[in-house]
């Protein structure tokens, strides 16, 4: 059987299915959360850029860019392929702070705030997170094998993870 690794992009979300694996690159801010029904072994993946849409400016929405609307979007792609809602399982992983900038408004950093507005739209949902790898100062790369539903992190000079 031949698998396939499906990419997704920057503010982009997509869907894949046994055998293939589902990553994304260079997660910084950005949070990359991850969906899976291990009995069907489905799997999504956004890539999350901003935390809400009341920051869109673009007359098209792109419901991937935000976590109030791609983790929604996803879920609803992931039950046109099969999946069952109350099966699935989050996983989480980015939401670092790049720069050493204090915001002179006391506001938390963009990652924290991606961080925080992915599991207040995962509460909303019903899914729960199982596992996380966020914050810190580095950027992140992540692969989701639909096989196991395992979720493994890579990042420059530090130790694979697998969560």
């Amino acid at each position: 059987m031949v698998m396939a690794v499906i990419k997704v992009g920057i503010a982009d979300l997509n869907v894949a299915v046994k055998p293939d694996t589902i990553t994304t690159l260079g997660l910084g801010s950005c949070v990359g959360v991850t969906f899976y029904d291990s009995s069907k072994k489905i799997a999504g993946l956004a890539h999350v850029m901003l935390p809400s849409t009341e920051l869109s400016k673009a007359a098209v929405l792109n419901k991937a860019k935000f976590a109030d609307s791609a983790l929604p979007e996803l879920l609803r792609r992931m039950v046109e392929l099969g999946a069952i809602p109350r099966r699935i399982q989050a996983k989480m992983a980015g939401g670092a702070q790049m720069f050493n900038f204090k915001d002179p408004s006391g506001q938390k950093s963009i990652g924290d705030r991606n961080i925080e507005a992915c599991k207040v739209a995962l509460r909303k949902l019903g899914i729960p997170l199982v596992a996380e790898d966020v914050g810190g100062n580095y950027g992140r790369t992540i692969e989701l094998f639909t096989e196991t539903g395992i979720l493994e992190v890579r990042a420059i000079s530090k130790e694979i993870k697998h969560i």
